[in-house]
């Protein structure tokens, strides 16, 4: 038996600009088309109750200039823009379709607003409370720092998140997300564990604007299963249940399970609009099922949240949400961007794959969200 050869898994070794291979910008589309089938482990969830949507197509959006340009680049995987019940406008590239899932990376942190907010309603969680309040062994990277910090991204901590840099933090994380492979004399630490490594003062953001942390939200998530006593997954089944998803919602896990809400979760075009409508509908889901609180949904875009810095500082991050105040939703690295205008209900989700060296790309993601914005105006 000692001659069993075997070899490390070529999807999730690190390679160059210290990326697993289906994050490398030659193999990312295929990665990003495929995520669900990358990870080492997984979850899947299916909806009881599916959310119909029929076809009540709006010409005036393919007629957008903005539109036609956003769904010719080559970057482009899927656009879905719903209200309602009806599928207003949908459009694929060739090598994606209407039931193929897609990672939807940060845009899965959207569901910490809908459970925090429930948590925060049953009175569960106190947001002006330290996060030592709740996770007693948590590292100084957060111990001190309120839950309300955490919600806005607003927390200095030793952790780094700047995509540029193939050396930040957010990529070695990825280990303990079940994305990667360690390197040798790396650590493979389950979630938790890494989160409770992470130093710092456990500070605001100490420029007073937003300071983007996806262990934020893993953090978050780790308080949600303490205060319910484990019932974290009963609370995402919920989600997928109210959402009313066709198709199946895939998310990754840390080898003991843990689901990764901070970018694990991979849906169709059309399931993302699906949860995205879920937002408009202030949590009121299919079945009459509640998945969120309506109350802080709505405070979430009528308070006094961090913005960004130029040149996005017309908009901020609230509850878990980015928002202008009219509009929320989030933004996923690789090229995501899911929209709701809570004033019409205009869903727009938008699947793209970035094939540059970072995986990200401010002046690409800015004109998406400006798009989308006119998108949900004329819809």
């Amino acid at each position: 038996m000692s001659n069993i050869e075997a070899f490390a898994n070529p999807d999730l070794t690190v390679g160059d600009g210290n990326k697993q291979r289906w994050n490398q910008p030659k193999h990312r589309r295929h990665g990003f088309h495929n995520a669900h089938r990358m990870f080492r482990q997984s979850l899947s969830m299916r909806s009881e109750l599916v959310l119909k949507l029929a076809p009540n197509i709006n010409p005036s959006i393919s007629k957008l200039d903005r539109a036609r340009e956003l769904t010719a680049m080559s970057t482009f995987s899927g656009l879905v823009v719903a209200r309602d019940d009806a599928v207003l406008f949908e459009s694929y590239a060739p090598d994606y379709c209407q039931h193929q899932p897609h990672s939807i990376q940060s845009i899965t942190k959207m569901h910490i607003n809908l459970i925090i907010g429930l948590l925060i309603q049953r009175q569960l969680i106190d947001p002006g409370k330290p996060v030592a309040h709740f996770l007693p062994d948590i590292g100084s990277g957060y111990a001190q720092a309120s839950v309300q910090m955490l919600l806005d991204m607003n927390v200095c901590n030793d952790f780094s998140e700047d995509y540029e840099d193939p050396d930040c933090d957010a990529y070695t994380y990825e280990v303990s997300l079940g994305w990667r492979l360690p390197v040798k004399g790396q650590p493979d630490l389950c979630l938790t564990n890494y989160l409770k490594n992470i130093t710092g003062s456990a500070g605001r953001s100490q420029s007073g604007e937003v300071d983007y942390k996806s262990a934020n939200t893993d953090v978050l998530t780790w308080i949600a299963d303490v205060v319910t006593g484990g019932g974290l997954l009963a609370m995402m089944r919920g989600i997928v249940d109210a959402a009313g998803y066709e198709n199946t919602f895939h998310i990754s896990t840390d080898k003991q399970g843990f689901p990764s809400l901070s970018g694990g979760g991979c849906l169709t075009a059309r399931d993302l609009a699906r949860f995205g409508l879920l937002f408009a509908r202030r949590g009121i889901g299919v079945g009459g099922l509640v998945a969120g609180d309506a109350e802080f949904i709505k405070a979430s875009m009528n308070r006094n949240y961090p913005k960004f810095g130029a040149p996005r500082q017309w908009m901020g991050y609230s509850n878990h949400l980015f928002t202008n105040g009219r509009w929320i939703g989030h933004g996923g690295y690789g090229g995501q961007f899911l929209l709701i205008d809570m004033e019409t209900g205009t869903t727009c989700a938008f699947l793209s794959v970035l094939e540059n060296e970072a995986g990200y790309d401010q002046t690409y993601m800015l004109k998406i969200i400006e798009t989308l914005q006119d998108v949900a105006c004329i819809a």
